[in-house]
């Protein structure tokens, strides 16, 4: 992630500008040749260039069209639990107003009555989209009449009635918010991932790929996977394997986040599978870095996989290792993926400690991470890079508005108990508001102006908090000090779990 400074914008700005520009001048080239077609080779050579990309164009299009397709919602909590689910969330949210402006794109508190509160529970807490919310019973009316007196409650004043021009932000049955990415964006990230690729396999890990036919539906194509016999269990999921030896310390699973795969994590996954002290006597630690391709800068037939497909699939792949417990580390998206690890209960015995660097479900009732990933207008350098280059790409659009279901991938403090966990925060976090959730996992009013959780890397009942003051999200992986201290961190709870198991036992 780069910075804010006056000469970042300029270079992010110029290089947004240049991409998006390629596909008008191919689509005027391309025209313009039909009338006059070109005769030198130069001419000829950049014509089919410009063919390539108008083609590309009207491929992206239709693609983009039938990705507009309704969400496919998970089956709604009973009327009991979403009520306790609602008066959870009311308890966590430190100001009312900013909650209900943001979640309602900006709108001035009297653009929203009491109908449109209706209507976004209508879809935050059932799962309906417009058409849905004309056809409700008269228990559910009823249920929303109860969130918008809560709502009221919680802002300390009544409601405007009826219905006023704010829109709410509802990200699965919003608009999918797509921009078209010229053919040679996807020939870089090829490039990116190849290189990539060659510099895990250089420091001992393996790819385990999927089919073939599976090859043929992932763009740009993988030339890694073509170098390789090992094959995944799983069929939708490849991932990279350092073999486990160590007859004493935790293997690790690594899910990434939002990226060009793991080309932002390669240094980290890298420097952790080297100089282990312990390698020479004791074997070296396993690991798992598994590939999610819909948010991977890439184009995909499939879609991310549900809840229950993605922790099928993880679990065969741990058990085709004949791994039984695993020391999980995730970053950003991939906080998601261990939320529903740690709620699955074929994958959650497998979970043992637990670091979570950037996550994004701690308190995702709140509006932050919707609207700063969906829905913000940027500004900034890094508020330009993150909505060109992650929010608006095809298919991480497509997952976050179709298949981001914020009440199956909430965190809570008590879906952790029972584990040691590390949770690495930046202070500069331009998606998560790292202010709140630090204070709410060190258990500080939300309201209260504390910062003590930050000093001395807050540890309290086997949760420990790492505060980087100055990093933005993912930045910390970029820094020397910052991927030591998750590297001692995550060494350090594969050893001490196994010796505390060997103590109780």
């Amino acid at each position: 992630m780069i910075g804010t400074s006056v000469p970042e914008y300029l270079f992010i700005r110029t290089s947004i500008f240049a991409l998006r520009a390629i596909t008008p001048l191919s689509v005027f080239y391309v025209a313009f040749s039909i009338a006059d077609p070109p005769v030198s080779i130069a001419g000829r050579a950049l014509l089919s260039w410009c063919v390539v990309e108008t083609s590309f164009y009207v491929f992206h299009f239709f693609r983009k069209r039938s990705l507009q397709a309704p969400a496919a919602h998970p089956v709604p909590l009973d009327r009991e639990e979403r009520e306790a689910l609602f008066a959870q969330c009311v308890r966590y949210v430190p100001n009312p107003e900013y909650y209900l402006n943001k979640w309602f794109l900006g709108a001035k508190s009297w653009e929203i009555g009491r109908e449109n509160v209706k209507e976004f529970f209508a879809w935050a807490m059932l799962g309906r989209g417009d058409k849905e919310a004309r056809a409700l019973s008269d228990d559910e009316k009823s249920e929303l009449e109860g969130y918008a007196d809560g709502t009221a409650r919680m802002l300390g004043r009544t409601l405007e009635p009826g219905r006023g021009e704010a829109k709410a932000l509802r990200l699965t049955t919003d608009e999918v918010k797509m921009l078209h990415r010229p053919f040679i964006w996807y020939l870089t990230v090829g490039l990116v991932d190849t290189l990539t690729s060659a510099y895990l396999a250089y420091s001992g890990f393996r790819l385990h790929r999927t089919s073939y036919r599976e090859f043929l539906t992932i763009f740009p194509f993988r030339l890694c996977t073509l170098f390789t016999r090992h094959v995944s269990p799983a069929p939708n999921l490849s991932y990279w394997y350092r073999p486990h030896t160590s007859k004493t310390r935790l293997p690790i699973l690594f899910v990434h986040g939002i990226s060009i795969g793991l080309y932002s994590y390669a240094q980290f996954l890298a420097e952790l599978a080297k100089d282990e002290p312990l390698s020479a006597e004791d074997g070296e630690v396993g690991i798992i870095a598994l590939e999610l391709m819909p948010i991977s800068f890439r184009l995909t037939k499939g879609a991310m996989l549900d809840k229950d497909s993605m922790c099928r699939q993880i679990n065969t792949i741990l058990e085709a290792h004949g791994w039984d417990k695993v020391v999980l580390v995730s970053h950003s998206y991939g906080s998601v993926v261990t939320t529903h690890l740690l709620k699955t209960p074929e994958t959650k015995s497998k979970i043992g400690p637990i670091v979570m660097v950037d996550p994004v479900t701690f308190l995702l009732h709140l509006p932050d991470v919707a609207y700063n990933f969906t829905a913000r207008q940027p500004r900034h350098a890094n508020e330009h890079q993150l909505y060109y280059f992650a929010s608006t790409d095809m298919m991480v659009a497509h997952t976050l508005a179709r298949h981001f279901f914020w009440s199956e991938n909430i965190l809570w403090k008590e879906d952790i108990r029972g584990h040691d966990v590390t949770v690495s925060l930046g202070g500069r976090d331009l998606i998560v508001d790292t202010e709140t959730v630090g204070k709410y996992l060190a258990g500080i009013d939300l309201k209260a102006e504390d910062s003590t959780w930050k000093d001395a890397n807050y540890v309290d009942h086997g949760l420990r908090l790492l505060w980087w003051p100055t990093c933005d999200h993912a930045q910390v992986f970029e820094r020397a000090e910052g991927r030591k201290k998750l590297r001692d961190v995550v060494r350090g709870y594969a050893e001490s779990q196994v010796t505390e198991d060997e103590a109780l036992a």
